[in-house]
């Protein structure tokens, strides 16, 4: 995906420029922008916030956004077009990550030293206005109403959720939420969301109650034992390994990511070792967290 703003030399310094993203991205997708937002992530005060605001919307994105006294913020308008970034989602998810993942952001900075290509997940088809409700029931522990489609069913189905995190699994972002339906926590993908999620009531199924979620495991990565000698000690060194081994340590729900994510089929090991080059050694111990 092209770098946003690339076939326009935006006359912004550097600074200014994310200052202008970050109120956009914002807006779309959490559905209220404030000064604090400007003040928080970039350590400005309060005048200068508000000055960059008043500025975007004169200058930059005419028509974007407008007041809303109940919200005692901004919101989106109803012709809201994004000037200075695409209108992905996972622009939004990124900067979430952005304090643990700086790597993500990389690919905004317009360096020339060396010819690099970074090939980027598929954006899937998230609709902000779908999503807010999601974002806001995480941050309130209350309990949605949503409609979900589902691979094993032929239709949307009605469910009652509550979201407490967003998760990026390394192809896809997605929520983990109690669902009421089977009475447990599960992953429901963000681009399956069929309709705007309705608010229900607070709930008191929070995060502290999400034992997969809240147990610490550690994932023993080694090379396929059937690579001849040579080619695990490639692989040891691919993969930065110590005495042999990667551990990672991880939440026992992301645990089935992270094998997916290293092409480890936990069930039936591929037939080449070559392709299939990584085993979970201690795969007993992490059997019954996976799905």
């Amino acid at each position: 995906m092209a770098r946003p703003g690339a076939n326009k030399q935006w006359p912004f310094r550097w600074d200014l420029l994310l200052r202008y993203r970050l109120i956009e991205i914002i807006a779309l997708w959490e559905g209220r922008l404030t000064t604090n937002a400007l003040m928080t992530a970039f350590g400005i005060g309060r005048q200068q916030a508000s000055k960059d605001i008043n500025y975007y919307i004169r200058d930059i994105g005419m028509g974007n956004l407008e007041y809303d006294k109940q919200l005692k913020g901004y919101k989106p308008s109803s012709n809201f077009k994004p000037v200075l970034t695409s209108g992905a989602v996972n622009e939004y998810l990124h900067l979430l990550n952005s304090r643990r993942d700086l790597i993500s952001h990389f690919a905004y900075l317009d360096i020339q030293q060396a010819n690099t290509e970074v090939i980027y997940p598929l954006n899937r088809e998230v609709k902000a206005h779908f999503i807010r409700p999601v974002i806001q029931a995480s941050r309130e522990q209350t309990r949605i109403e949503i409609e979900y489609l589902s691979i094993t069913s032929s239709r949307s189905e009605n469910r009652v959720i509550t979201p407490h995190t967003l998760v990026y699994s390394g192809y896809r972002w997605h929520i983990r939420a109690h669902c009421e339906k089977h009475n447990d926590y599960r992953d429901f993908v963000l681009s399956r969301f069929d309709n705007i999620p309705e608010p229900v009531s607070p709930s008191e199924n929070g995060i502290t109650n999400d034992i997969a979620w809240n147990t610490q495991l550690t994932l023993r990565i080694v090379p396929d034992p059937r690579l001849t000698e040579f080619q695990q000690i490639i692989i040891e060194r691919d993969y930065g390994m110590v005495n042999g081994a990667l551990e990672i340590s991880t939440r026992a729900a992301l645990a089935t990511y992270y094998l997916q994510y290293l092409r480890i089929d936990h069930a039936t090991p591929r037939e080449n070792p070559e392709a299939q080059q990584l085993i979970l050694e201690n795969i007993e111990q992490i059997k019954p967290w996976l799905f």
